[in-house]
């Protein structure tokens, strides 16, 4: 049985794809890029920013399906330039703080939806 995910707190899917999916006690979490649900501008400023606004997003989810980022269990981060790295993990970082970090890959992909930088995908596991 499976629950669809759906806030006013992240932007809408560009696709035919859901915010979130909760089946039994996890929540899959689609990949969200830095664009403002409120104004739907791309927060493309630098870096840090961009990402600072996919975690929001991110936050907005989980909270939605009444998750916090101490329950993500594994994440995906893509990257348009892994030279970016050290600073979209600096910023990620700050969104899980206590330790007991999620399992994650990153990996570099030549292009990204709407031309973005960065798009981040979690699982997060409830009681």
């Amino acid at each position: 049985m499976k629950k669809i995910i759906t806030t006013k707190h992240a932007p809408a899917p560009i696709g035919p794809y859901s915010h979130g999916v909760m089946a039994g006690n996890m929540l899959f979490v689609s990949g969200q890029v830095g664009k403002h649900p409120e104004t739907g501008e791309l927060m493309l400023a630098d870096i840090a920013t961009e990402t600072h606004q996919v975690m929001k997003n991110i936050r907005g989810i989980l909270s939605e399906a009444g998750f916090t980022f101490a329950q993500v269990v594994k994440t995906t981060i893509f990257l348009t330039d892994l030279d970016s790295f050290a600073k979209v993990n600096e910023v990620y970082a700050s969104y899980l703080s206590g330790g007991g970090y999620p399992a994650r890959e990153t990996v570099q992909v030549s292009k990204l939806p709407l031309g973005v930088n960065v798009e981040i995908s979690v699982i997060a596991v409830g009681e």
